[in-house]
């Protein structure tokens, strides 16, 4: 390399770092900055569960939620705001149903590189108080995928829709400072995605979760030529992951309890399970290094 492209580069390090350090400096400042009052604020990340390809790219347009702003309790049921009122019920949905289009970057995100405890904030906003039941998300139509290095069009499974609309409860968010609400969105790609006749189809299956209600479990499996998947069950829950090259894995949103770990292995390499692991809610659990042998 020349010395005028080391100094490029260099130059090129030195802006990435200070826009890092300038946005960290923001997040941090405007988070302590007082809410408007009548007002909240609501963070959407998104996290992935993986599935076995290169890069799996989904298109996202907008992200809408939907505030019911008469019902600031938080009461929890089982029904969403078009659960029966009785008499009044149109001059509810007019004075009190609002939604809301969140602060987001639209374009195509490879959720394969979201995973792992990896996560990105994907959409947040100050939005009136009350009872945020909806998240209404919209895709594009530029999705794919990428398997052993082929990009491949991943258009959506018949019938579905472009529009994906996520129910919540109120303890579903994770009020982590005042007014100040978060929420994880792990896109389950092996589930979402279906092989039909040798086209791959898109029918998107979305988790939610918090880091305050559930519990993470995370690891170390060697060789890195045993290609391992990581499956972490019970009876009630289950959680994927694919360990980095050096074999680091990470699974979130697990609910308390006491799981089973299998360690699916190729190339000549022991499956390995791995029993009585306990979860517990907000906290991670470390397993000791797994070493997989032919």
């Amino acid at each position: 390399m020349t010395t005028k492209g080391k100094l490029l580069g260099l130059g090129s390090m030195v802006l990435a770092i200070a826009f890092v350090l300038h946005a960290c400096k923001k997040d941090a400042s405007s988070q302590d900055e007082p809410l408007p009052d009548g007002k909240q604020e609501v963070q959407l990340y998104l996290t992935d569960d993986p599935a076995l390809f290169d890069k799996v790219l989904i298109d996202i347009k907008s992200v809408q939620v939907l505030t019911d702003t008469c019902d600031k309790n938080k009461q929890d049921d089982d029904d969403d705001d078009d659960r029966g009122r009785g008499h009044g019920d149109d001059d509810h949905e007019d004075r009190c149903v609002i939604w809301d289009n969140l602060n987001i970057a639209p374009g195509v995100y490879d959720l394969l590189g979201l995973r792992n405890g990896v996560d990105t904030l994907l959409a947040s906003g100050i939005i009136p108080k009350g009872n945020i039941r909806k998240i209404k998300i919209v895709l594009g139509s530029n999705n794919s995928l990428v398997k052993d290095s082929v990009t491949y069009p991943l258009d959506l499974f018949p019938g579905a829709q472009a529009t994906i609309v996520l129910k919540l409860k109120s303890k579903d968010w994770d009020e982590w400072r005042p007014g100040r609400n978060r929420l994880w969105l792990d896109f389950d790609i092996s589930r979402s995605i279906i092989t039909v006749r040798g086209k791959f189809l898109l029918l998107p299956i979305i988790k939610i979760f918090t880091v305050k209600a559930t519990g993470s479990l995370e690891g170390q499996v060697l060789p890195k030529e045993a290609v391992p998947v990581v499956s972490v069950y019970n009876a009630q829950d289950t959680g994927y992951a694919i360990p980095w090259r050096n074999g680091e894995f990470k699974v979130r949103g697990l609910q308390e309890g006491t799981y089973n770990v299998f360690i699916n292995a190729s190339n000549g390499y022991q499956d390995t399970t791995i029993t009585g692991v306990k979860i517990s809610r907000g906290r991670e659990t470390d397993l000791p290094r797994i070493t997989l042998h032919k």
